[in-house]
């Protein structure tokens, strides 16, 4: 099958960040499919366009020597308040839509996939789909606008409106729904209006290729002594510094174990984190050490030198709907996760029994829950590996993503 692929925050080749659809792709390729993803040029974690793209609105290349990758020109100014991210957004769709009609005018394919956030991915695929004449899957990853508006990065009036009939113009011009988790399905179904055989759910999952290597091979023990950690006990957070991250609450957990053993590394990038270590400067926390972003293999390795890895978001009911990315990438490297996520995520830590929820935003809950993870020899980190090879093995679910598409083209 030829797949078209729209994806904003399609990675380069070991950069940083959300690796769902690298990771996936490649493995579609391997089982014969042919893949050509249209993206952007700026990285979302690092806010930064690399220096090849620099006076470019087009560049076509390759990656992995498997995929055919057509970037297109993004608004660098994505972190420089509301307008500045809204321009980013609509860069991208006006660039987008263009290249789709004419750089890849030629070009066949059997089905368009478009990963939102951001929603406004919508336009492209409809556009696409107009200009190819063939159907479109309209990937749901976070219940955009909502989370937005909940956590007040969105609060426009006229934007808000517009986003909610966007949403809804892209549900229904799709052929198909893939959600992330089953909390997804049944708001769309019953707010939304969506019905439900039109829903498919294939989650976000664990890349055990990469982390059984590491597993194998890997000296974390002696990565935690170079790194000083080896009297401490580390919990890592991965990913993104942003306001719906709200990492704030693990500074103050780590103000309230500041003479302890216990050490906070946070790794990645975002609009938040110079606040943020300035914030832990001003508070004269030694137990917070601030990373820059690396690609995935070496996160992993972080990972796997620390003791516990943490999921955290700021405390809203949507976030409630969601699982974080990171939790799995915690369970693939049999390291216990600390949950500041309620719902479907610390249903999931709980039925995997890999690690301890606390209530988010809630200091004494998280040190609790920190104290707990210490003192407890739970084989936390075992549990979760297990638990998510049966049922989050991303080779496995990327197989059945396409074999769900192509049956519901049969339908077509």
């Amino acid at each position: 099958m030829k797949i078209l692929l729209i994806h904003q925050y399609f990675l380069e080749q070991d950069d940083p960040g959300g690796s769902r659809f690298n990771e996936m792709t490649l493995l579609w390729c391997d089982e014969g499919h042919e893949v050509t993803v249209v993206c952007g040029m700026f990285n979302y974690l690092t806010g930064t366009v690399p220096v090849k793209y620099k006076g470019l609105s087009f560049h076509r290349s390759s990656y992995a020597d498997r995929l055919s990758v057509l970037r297109c020109f993004v608004s660098p100014n994505y972190y420089k308040g509301f307008l500045g991210r809204l321009w980013a957004y609509f860069s991208f769709v006006g660039y987008a839509c263009w290249g789709t009609a004419f750089k890849l005018k030629n070009e066949k394919y059997d089905v368009i996939i478009a990963t939102s956030p951001p929603l406004f991915i919508g336009i492209v695929a409809w556009v696409a789909s107009k200009i190819k004449q063939i159907p479109f899957v309209f990937e749901v990853r976070d219940l955009w606008p909502e989370s937005a508006i909940e956590t007040g990065v969105l609060t426009n009036k006229i934007i808000i409106k517009m986003s909610l009939w966007l949403e809804k113009m892209s549900y229904k011009k799709s052929f198909l729904i893939n959600v992330l988790t089953p909390a997804f399905k049944d708001r769309l179904v019953s707010t939304k209006n969506v019905p439900g055989d039109k829903i498919i759910m294939i989650p976000n999952a664990c890349d055990f290729r990469l982390s059984d290597d590491l597993l194998k091979n890997f000296d974390a023990e002696g990565l935690k002594k170079e790194l000083g950690w080896e009297d401490k006990f580390v919990i890592v957070y991965v990913g993104v510094h942003g306001v719906a991250n709200h990492l704030d609450q693990l500074l103050d957990a780590a103000e309230q174990l500041q003479h302890t053993s216990t050490h906070f590394v946070l790794i990645g990038d975002g609009a938040q984190k110079k606040n943020l270590v300035a914030e832990s400067q001003r508070r004269k926390l030694t137990n917070v050490q601030f990373i820059d972003p690396m690609p995935k293999r070496e996160v992993m390795k972080y990972i796997m030198a620390a003791d516990v890895g943490a999921s955290v978001l700021k405390k809203v009911d949507t976030f409630g709907t969601i699982y974080s990315n990171k939790t799995f990438d915690y369970m693939a490297c049999k390291r216990p996760v600390l949950m500041l996520i309620d719902g479907v995520s610390r249903k999931l830590v709980e039925d995997a029994n890999c690690g301890m929820y606390a209530e988010p935003e809630n200091t004494k809950a998280i040190v609790s829950a920190i104290e707990h993870l210490k003192t407890n020899a739970i084989p936390w980190g075992e549990n979760g590996y297990q638990f998510a090879k049966t049922n989050f093995d991303r080779e496995v679910l990327a197989i059945e993503y396409i074999s769900l598409i192509q049956l519901h083209l049969k339908g077509v």
